[in-house]
């Protein structure tokens, strides 16, 4: 596939986190315009805004896919929904969080599309994972 290289960042801090962030990947290698290339570690971290909270799993998927930026979007909000996302408190507790966070180079600010992601740069719990697909 010669698509766009994209980087997703996955998180999960409700119910078996791991398990919910592997069946997220796998539901991304399940759709057709997207090869899922690499996966990186899984970090706890503290959660980072929002009410008081569990503590996350987070890591990074490389993919390469043929969809469009906003198609992409519609997939991880699927792949979410899927897996019992409930989009109620703002930065709160969910079952599996999905973010673009690259998409090839292109920059995009739309009301509900941003990339590269907006806050991604000051997170360490997607600057991390990120580092052990980029830096491999």
């Amino acid at each position: 596939m010669a698509g766009i290289r994209c980087y997703i960042g996955v998180g999960s801090n409700l119910g078996e986190r791991r398990k919910n962030i592997e069946q997220a990947i796998q539901k991304l290698k399940e759709v057709e315009g997207i090869e899922v290339k690499r996966v990186s570690l899984l970090y706890e971290t503290e959660p980072v805004g929002g009410p008081e909270q569990p503590k996350y799993l987070n890591g990074a998927v490389e993919i390469e896919t043929l969809l469009g930026p906003r198609e992409l979007l519609n997939v991880a909000h699927d792949i979410e929904g899927q897996l019992g996302r409930k989009r109620t408190v703002k930065n709160g507790p969910r079952a599996i969080d999905l973010d673009i966070l690259t998409y090839g180079d292109r920059k995009i600010c739309e009301p509900y599309l941003k990339i590269p992601h907006p806050r991604m740069s000051e997170r360490e719990f997607v600057q991390r994972p990120l580092r052990d697909l980029t830096n491999a």
